[in-house]
């Protein structure tokens, strides 16, 4: 029994590492065909998140079920995802149409995945502290994104969050989708039962990706969609997350 807890952060590691150089080769191979089709392009990032997904099972026993397929809408439209752990960053991109995202631009500077995403996959990278000059970014990029057919996106929390936890959430993504007469994806998810932010070890597990039905960003303000969408995924969050059930009960 006691060498249980060693055994889980060895095989962490080992997935760690594992995603990290494949990582790197991928946005080394992404920079080595940077004149290849946006298509092919795409392709390839999501066969890396799809690689990714299978190490994290392979290594650690996290398994992901997504719900609600069926919600997505036909037109290209905005994502938002309660960000709660790194394992959705990758883990929702084999399950969505072709997307970008709405990143920090620091993260632009990490050699290969950054410079990949920079030069050639080209998401809406912001200054967090701009302010409204980040806010004006992400509508006019993202508006050509979504015109191509590109999904955007977006964790508005803007940072990970502990169970239980949540935070006001950016206004960019509902002016967004104001601005281009589009539909929100609200999107919930337990990853932070087994994986949480700042942790080494994960434990094994089965994550929820449940994808809520379109929200109408066009009769209400960003506010008050923003409102909409938070109210959504929290229900959910208490709903599928058993670090969430605990949290409330602890508080009470």
């Amino acid at each position: 029994m006691k060498t249980k807890p060693l055994f889980r952060s060895l095989r962490s590691i080992l997935f760690i590492v594992f995603g990290f150089v494949s990582g790197l080769l991928t946005g080394f191979i992404i920079l080595l065909f940077f004149c290849a089709s946006y298509d092919f392009l795409w392709r390839l990032v999501n066969n890396y998140c799809r690689l990714t997904l299978w190490a994290g099972d392979f290594f650690c026993g996290l398994k992901i079920v997504v719900e609600g397929q069926k919600n997505l809408p036909d037109k290209a439209s905005v994502i938002m995802i309660k960000h709660s752990s790194a394992f959705e960053t990758y883990g929702h991109i084999p399950f969505f149409p072709r997307s970008t995202w709405v990143l920090k631009r620091t993260i632009l500077w990490i050699p290969f995945v950054g410079w990949a995403l920079k030069f050639v996959l080209r998401p809406i990278a912001i200054d967090r502290n701009a302010g409204r000059l980040a806010v004006k970014q992400v509508i006019e990029q993202g508006q050509k994104k979504l015109k191509e057919g590109t999904w955007v996106t977006i964790f508005p929390e803007g940072t990970r969050m502990l169970p239980g936890k949540t935070r006001k959430y950016g206004i960019s993504g509902a002016a967004l989708a104001k601005a281009a007469n589009v539909s929100i994806v609200p999107v919930a998810h337990n990853a932070a039962d087994f994986w949480q932010r700042r942790e080494l070890t994960k434990r094994s597990g089965v994550v929820r990706f449940c994808i809520g039905p379109p929200i109408d960003a066009s009769t209400q303000s960003p506010e008050e969609t923003n409102l909409l969408v938070q109210n959504w995924i929290e229900t959910k969050m208490h709903e599928i997350s058993s670090a969430y059930q605990e949290t409330s009960k602890s508080a009470q």
